[in-house]
């Protein structure tokens, strides 16, 4: 029998955790998908074009506002790999919790939250990264 079709009690914890993992992605909205494909990337105008061009996105409590500043708090923050560890929808929006691994003090950093508290299929207007 394939992993795929084996009952989760029956599979070794690492792969138990990674479809666990896949399967939360998968149940996250596509734009919200999408964003996660990109944002570990080097910037691209796929990534940009995810935010409507007045959105916020507040990250290590400083907010930046616009399609602009956004490019600019890109520009000024390491890339990143990201793990998704949790998915939930909130009457607030959906938060994501992640773990970020990088060029930075503190690297890999477990239980960051993204929280898409605005969007729709076509943009990202809010966004609030913090643990």
């Amino acid at each position: 029998m394939q992993d795929q079709q084996r009952p989760s009690f029956l599979l070794p914890s690492h792969v138990r955790e990674e479809r666990d993992t896949m399967t939360a992605t998968q149940a996250a909205p596509a734009i919200i998908r999408r964003y996660f494909e990109l944002a570990g990337q080097p910037d691209s105008e796929d990534y940009f074009r995810l935010f409507a061009e007045d959105a916020v996105v507040e990250d290590e409590s400083t907010e930046y506002r616009g399609i602009e500043a956004i490019r600019r708090w890109r520009r000024a923050v390491p890339l990143v790999s990201y793990e998704i560890t949790d998915i939930e929808e909130t009457p607030a929006g959906t938060i994501v919790t992640a773990t970020i691994t990088g060029d930075f003090p503190g690297s890999p950093f477990a239980g960051l939250r993204y929280r898409f508290s605005d969007y729709d299929e076509s943009a990202i207007r809010a966004l609030r990264i913090a643990p």
